[in-house]
């Protein structure tokens, strides 16, 4: 038995020394995950998550290099081989990389959050959650839409709840013979009554054009983007009633047959 002690005694205190390295730094891990959770929820919720888990995870790897060293292993080394490994997996996982770039893209640059409506990817509908490799997003419809990353950042995204207001324009036809200015003050004043519709900016109306049958109108609108779709019905509604009030007419498609004779 002292012999063999006497042979192991040169290896028994880097291990307990490596060992007791590696119990802490796991232990500091799970405290700098705790701490990253609760500093960034306070300024970002998106980001808790993530800056979370790199916290931790580059504690502890900061705790597995240093015990090996501990122990006498050439970190250098093993550095290299870690190195190689990576590139190896990475080459094996492309389009997940390719997922993870956009998520850590769409992270830092922040083209929306949770909670808001966007077309991202060709689809339409509301963020639900922000992940490293998809992002899940709910349609008007209630369908659960999970959207790689990728398919994200490489397309054009629409954010309508960013600024806070959307413009909205309903077009109108009126008969010829009507006032342009009256027709326009009565699309105004109709418009303004409308549910959903902000006083700032004010609505307004514009007059576009002749058409084949008729005189034509924008009445723009602005809600806010919760109340949206909503507005589309009482605006087009709004416009409706008042030129029936008025007694303006809208006119409708017609075609007119000659008879030779």
């Amino acid at each position: 038995m002292e012999e063999l002690y006497a042979r192991l005694e040169p290896y028994i205190w880097p291990v307990a020394k490596a060992l007791v390295i590696f119990i802490v730094g796991w232990i500091f891990s799970k405290w700098a995950n705790k701490i990253t959770r609760k500093l960034i929820h306070r300024f970002d919720p998106t980001l808790t998550g993530f800056l979370a888990g790199i916290a931790q995870y580059t504690v502890l790897a900061m705790a597995v290099i240093a015990s090996l060293a501990a122990v006498g292993v050439q970190t250098t080394s093993l550095v290299a081989v870690f190195a190689s490994a990576g590139l190896a997996v990475g080459l094996a996982l492309q389009g997940s990389l390719g997922n993870f770039a956009g998520g850590v893209m769409i992270l830092i640059f922040r083209p929306f959050q949770l909670g808001h409506r966007v077309t991202a990817g060709g689809h339409f509908g509301d963020i639900e959650d922000i992940g490293i490799f998809a992002t899940t997003m709910v349609t008007l419809q209630n369908e659960t839409i999970i959207i790689p990353n990728s398919a994200i950042t490489g397309d054009a995204i629409i954010n309508y709840t960013q600024k806070g207001k959307l413009r909205y324009s309903v077009e109108v036809g009126v008969a010829y013979g009507n006032d342009i200015a009256k027709t326009s003050e009565v699309l105004l004043a109709g418009v303004k009554k409308a549910e959903h519709v902000l006083e700032d900016p004010e609505p307004g109306v514009a007059f576009v054009g002749l058409g084949a049958s008729s005189l034509d109108f924008l009445v723009h609108v602005w809600s806010t983007p919760e109340n949206y779709i909503d507005l589309q019905t009482t605006a087009r509604k709004a416009c409706y009633d008042a030129l029936n009030e008025a007694g303006i007419e809208i006119p409708f498609s017609q075609l007119v047959v000659h008879k030779a004779e």
